[in-house]
């Protein structure tokens, strides 16, 4: 993570998250969630069988850089393994094999224009013991600075590389295609790890690519996946044609009810919502009786993933489908970053999706479970004990006009032997009065904080973590102050947090609904 946004990346920019969802009850091809095929390897590892099988016979990318300090069978010594995992619309298999005019028809995908973008790109954290899996999408518009080539979108951050170092190859002499391609390919994801890096601060264990047709081939090979529409929808541009209510779809219908967009309130916020959807419906089957103990399906599957998938070449998946033997559905949850636009602009006057990196920071070490814990060498059990609210992480945040005052504020709570964390400025617009937020409001330290700083109003936030509180300061401020020259001085968010001009849509950060594999039927989307 770059040192310049470790100091202001406290929950402060993360406003109450969306509500918590369960699972119950000729447009180019060009964000298609072509994921699906790696999601079922990780979440059911098709069998041991199988997955045995699959090692040999998966292609493989090599030279990627990849971090974390992993140790043995590529578990990360951070305690999770952070899997990079990328969509395309290439109308090649994984082995580099043309799709066959009958797959391109089933696909609807056209003339192939050229363009090497990655459409889907998503984080997936599997802790060592295989409990869970939390898989984070990134809007394919989404506004990045790369060192190399400026401000641009995310998802077109491995063209620039791979054509970069195609050219850079080519003025060096080398002739030989084959090499040119490996080695700018390489380029290329290397740049996308190093950009997805940067701006959810997660160090990428592990990559995988998936290919367009394995979308396809997973969902016919578990017999199809169950959706749910709110209503109606006919959209002759991405060929969904559909009706409200629980119906069954074959690939080819999967594949234009995740591509629909059009209709959506929120563009491609909400057509991530749909995939993620889905996307949890086909785990949930996956996982169900009878999917993993056929083995027709298992060999379908198999199919699916070898002609579909691209993993690096130090991943031992037979260990990874140890690790997850045991995995429910109601443990693998989908959600996407939080944004603050998605109708900005960007340097040339393109349309633009844009983030708060310090935000995205946040929110991202908040999901993922990475709140830095108290110190064991300044915290013994005697002086926790003493501590008012021992073991609670807390950040002060000025809300208001006037200069100093959550310093002295968190002067006056470290007087008081409270642990403060931080003390900056609150994002413009977030907070309208003095409070304590809290991810449960009831919560009795929450509730003790607030009426030792005069009374205040204590609010949820769903992003918070159990440990810790915030206290923000307005201009309504009257409890008590303290001395702010014990403690650091407030960090303002660097330029360049938010890269591109942001639009008029959501002003702070907005976050998407959480959704599960868990439940009993498909969630309804629009």
């Amino acid at each position: 993570m770059s040192d310049k946004y470790r100091r202001v990346r406290d929950i402060q920019a993360a406003p109450p998250a969306g509500p918590s969802v369960r699972q119950a009850g000729p447009t180019p091809v060009k964000v298609i969630i072509a994921a699906l095929s790696v999601m079922i390897l990780l979440v059911s590892a098709l069998g041991y069988f199988s997955v045995g099988r699959l090692g040999n016979d998966l292609a493989s990318a090599g030279n990627l850089s990849l971090g974390g300090g992993q140790g043995m069978k590529g578990r990360a010594a951070d305690g999770a393994t952070d899997i990079l995992l990328v969509g395309s619309d290439s109308r090649t298999d994984a082995q580099g094999n043309p799709l066959s005019e009958e797959e391109l028809r089933r696909l609807r995908a056209g003339v192939d224009d050229g363009e090497e973008n990655t459409d889907t790109i998503m984080v997936i954290r599997v802790p060592n013991d295989g409990s869970s899996a939390t898989a984070v999408s990134i809007p394919r518009d989404t506004y990045v600075h790369d060192e190399d080539f400026g401000n641009l979108k995310i998802n077109g951050v491995f063209a620039y590389h791979k054509v970069a170092k195609r050219e850079e190859l080519k003025a060096r002499g080398l002739t030989d295609e084959d090499r040119i391609e490996a080695q700018a390919t390489d380029a290329g994801r290397q740049g996308l790890i190093g950009a997805v890096t940067e701006l959810t601060g997660v160090e990428v264990d592990h990559y995988a690519e998936v290919g367009l047709f394995g979308f396809v081939l997973l969902t016919d090979a578990v017999g199809g996946v169950d959706v749910c529409l709110n209503n109606d929808v006919s959209d002759h541009l991405s060929g969904a044609d559909f009706h409200a209510g629980v119906q069954t779809l074959d690939g080819a219908q999967a594949l234009a009810f995740v591509r629909q967009r059009h209709g959506l309130p929120r563009g491609d916020l909400d057509r991530i919502v749909r995939q993620q959807a889905f996307m949890a419906s086909l785990v949930n089957k996956v996982l169900a009786a009878g999917t993993l103990t056929s083995p027709a399906k298992l060999t379908d599957m198999g199919t699916a993933v070898e002609r579909s998938v691209v993993i690096d070449d130090q991943w031992d998946i037979m260990s990874f489908a140890t690790q997850l033997a045991n995995l429910a559905g109601g443990n693998v949850v989908f959600n996407t970053i939080p944004v603050t636009s998605i109708d900005g602009t960007g340097d040339y006057g393109e349309s633009i999706v844009t983030v708060d990196i310090p935000t995205v920071h946040a929110w991202m070490d908040e999901l993922l479970g990475e709140d830095e814990a108290p110190s064991e060498e300044t915290d013994t059990p005697e002086e926790a004990t003493a501590a008012p609210l021992p073991g609670v992480d807390i950040h002060v945040l000025n809300a208001g006009a006037t200069a100093g005052l959550a310093g002295n504020v968190g002067g006056w709570l470290s007087e008081e032997g409270y642990e403060v964390s931080e003390v900056t400025n609150a994002l413009p617009g977030v907070y309208d009065q003095s409070q304590v937020v809290a991810a449960d409001p009831s919560d009795p330290r929450a509730l003790a904080l607030a009426e030792a700083l005069g009374g205040l109003p204590v609010s949820a936030s769903a992003s918070l973590g159990p440990e810790t509180l915030v206290v923000v300061t307005h201009d309504d401020w009257n409890g008590p102050l303290g001395d702010a020259s014990a403690l650091p001085s407030p960090t303002e968010p660097s330029v360049g947090d938010t890269v591109g001009t942001p639009g008029s849509d959501f002003g702070a950060a907005e976050v998407a609904p959480e959704i599960d594999a868990g439940g009993d039927g498909p969630r309804c989307v629009n």
